[in-house]
């Protein structure tokens, strides 16, 4: 079984889902999950956990994630993109630096309400069910954070706007795309969403699913697999005494007797993580992630070694 992230190029047309139901197949293995939705008319980078690197779905869709979007400004959908009914269409009548304002006065934190056509869940239902059923219903804002726009392009002409996103999780690119519209008192929509980045992956290192099959053919997969312990490689190391190797296999709280030693991270990162460490036995072998508490104790939060 392999045990890593790949980091997958998703292709329009299939959802996350599907991405995961294909690598079964090609990978010939069933522990496999995705860590973020893309909706299927969305593309760009789709990390998926194989074997015992499941643990880590929760993780990574907590991460920061990059888009590049195209928002179409005079017209509004049920679907906030623009592959949904059209409800309205305004006349433009906004500058360019006006467009250009609006948008970045989005940076930043705010309230942003999620779409109906979401895989969210009320009550047990996703708002997307609901929403073919024509049931609209009210949904509470989400605080999140726009870390930075990059505008890119902005075609007058065609009321076009190519920008670059950097936001926090939860963050719906289709609804800042209506709620900039809403702003400039035209309205608007996402005509295309590419998602560039998620935490360390990257765009230009994604692969398809056919050349993911094509490294399975050739015996070189594995030189593209992230190892587990990559993904945490920010957080300081310890390391356990010899003698203390049972307490960290099986999930013990340690001690600061129990150390052998601890190695400082080398990554520079100033965001804060908790007091999160990477915990290895004395053989050096990757165990799992432990956070340091108030009283210095080490407690564990996710395990990795453990046959399965």
């Amino acid at each position: 079984m392999i045990n890593g992230i790949i980091n997958v190029y998703k292709e329009a047309g299939f959802t996350s889902h599907d991405v995961v139901a294909k690598l079964r197949g090609i990978l010939r293995m069933k522990k496999i999950g995705h860590t973020g939705t893309l909706d299927p008319d969305a593309v760009g980078v789709l990390p998926v956990c194989l074997g015992k690197a499941t643990k880590l779905c929760d993780m990574l869709t907590d991460k920061d994630k990059t888009y590049e979007a195209v928002l179409k400004l005079g017209m509004t959908t049920d679907t906030e993109d623009t592959s949904g009914t059209v409800l309205t269409t305004k006349e433009v009548t906004s500058t360019k630096e006006e467009i250009e304002q609006v948008i970045l006065s989005f940076v930043g934190d705010y309230d942003q309400i999620p779409p109906m056509y979401s895989a969210l869940k009320v009550n047990g239902r996703k708002l997307c069910d609901l929403a073919r059923e024509g049931i609209v219903i009210e949904r509470k804002a989400r605080r999140i954070k726009i870390h930075d726009i990059t505008i890119k392009e902005i075609n007058m002409e065609d009321h076009e706007v190519t920008m670059s996103v950097s936001c926090s999780k939860g963050t719906y690119i289709r609804t800042l795309c209506y709620d900039i519209g809403e702003k400039l008192g035209c309205g608007g929509c996402m005509k295309h969403l590419t998602r560039t980045k998620v935490s360390r992956f990257d765009i230009a290192d994604s692969f398809t699913l056919s050349e993911i099959e094509a490294l399975r053919d050739e015996g070189k997969l594995s030189e593209h697999i992230v190892p587990i312990e990559e993904m945490f490689a920010e957080y300081d190391a310890l390391i356990v005494k010899e003698e203390c190797n049972i307490l960290i296999t099986n999930g013990n709280i340690l001690h600061a007797d129990h150390i052998e030693k601890r190695i400082p991270s080398t990554i520079a990162d100033e965001k804060d993580h908790d007091h999160k460490l990477r915990v290895y036995d004395y053989a050096n072998n990757f165990m799992g992630v432990y956070s340091e508490e108030p009283d210095g104790r080490f407690k564990p939060l996710k395990m990795f070694h453990r046959q399965e």
